[in-house]
């Protein structure tokens, strides 16, 4: 790899899961039509990296092996890591085509490729010990008794009377398993979508000489593409959402919306409560990080409508040092 100097910026964007629909096709409808977007970002000098939620996505896949588990079972029920995967593939399918449309369209040539992504977390994390992510279908006391009996490992809680789900563990993201692939096809001009959904989440097995497994739990979408854009040595990182910027006051008569931010101010911010926990607070969080981890980054929070604006400092919200 060369030095940071003799390339282009690289810019890691996430998308949000819901921004890209609740099903396949309404999926597919939705990337062709920011294709383009995500491309003029490349036309304007940058290398770039994708990433995206997977809420929608890998609940209608642990839904869909649930029922049809329910009713024929010889149908296996699937564990979080594999709808993991799935969400992943998928998504990362749909991408590569509304891209290779786009590229089509634009008479360009550029190559992309989906890296299916584990990352390694700490399996003494307290995360583990206090459950709280709640995942896949509701079910009745009843329903939620049975599984933990058939799965003592799995924890149940009622949730704001719809009934019971079940709920793992959201913990930190330590380490990229595929690091290393994901920076070759960067260094050979590939456009790399990685960490979908936060990745994978895996653990060392020591009774299998060390080799990693896959954990039930999920893993904060927005930190783990934090951590994508350190190891890719990103100079900007975007984080895609259904604003144009970070307000405060979000939906009160009082709503300011804010154009910058240093890193110092939107932290304080996040610690008096300004942005919604499990909406904008992440966002926030991890765009601080980012800033701090090296001199002369920055993150950009704003609409995926609007990404080449943002890029160009015309658009959406710049956390900065």
């Amino acid at each position: 790899m060369g030095k940071l100097s003799d390339r282009p910026n690289r810019v890691v964007i996430a998308l949000g899961g819901n921004a890209l629909g609740k099903t396949p096709r309404e999926q597919i409808a939705k990337i062709r039509a920011s294709a383009s977007v995500l491309l003029g970002v490349i036309e304007q000098g940058n290398e770039i990296i994708i990433t995206h939620g997977n809420g929608p996505q890998i609940g209608m896949i642990q839904k869909a092996f649930s029922l049809a588990h329910a009713s024929d079972s010889s149908v296996p029920a699937m564990d979080l890591p594999e709808c993991g995967a799935m969400s992943q593939g998928y998504i990362g399918y749909h991408l590569q085509q509304g891209l290779g449309v786009a590229m089509h369209k634009a008479y360009k040539r550029w190559h992309v490729a989906t890296v299916v992504t584990q990352i390694e977390v700490d399996p003494d994390d307290p995360a583990f010990k206090d459950p709280t992510k709640p995942i896949g279908p509701f079910l009745t006391k009843e329903q939620a008794e049975t599984e933990k009996a058939a799965h003592p490992e799995m924890s149940f809680i009622e949730d704001s009377g719809r009934g019971w789900r079940r709920v793992v563990a959201s913990p930190e993201p330590k380490k990229i398993v595929e690091a290393e692939s994901i920076l070759n096809l960067l260094d050979n001009e590939f456009i790399v979508i990685a960490c979908g959904g936060g990745g994978i989440p895996v653990v060392r097995d020591y009774a299998d000489k060390g080799a990693y497994k896959g954990v039930a739990a999920v893993i904060d979408k927005d930190m783990a593409g934090e951590l994508l854009a350190e190891d890719c040595h990103a100079d900007v990182l975007i984080l895609l959402t259904a604003v144009d910027h970070v307000a405060l006051d979000f939906g009160k008569p009082t709503q300011k919306d804010l154009l910058e931010l240093t890193a110092d101010q939107a932290r304080k911010y996040a610690d008096e409560g300004q942005f919604g926990k499990g909406s904008m607070e992440p966002k926030v969080r991890a765009a601080v990080k980012f800033v701090y981890s090296r001199p002369g980054r920055s993150c950009i929070i704003g609409s995926l409508e609007h990404a080449r604006e943002a890029v160009a400092g015309i658009s959406g919200t710049r956390i900065h040092a």
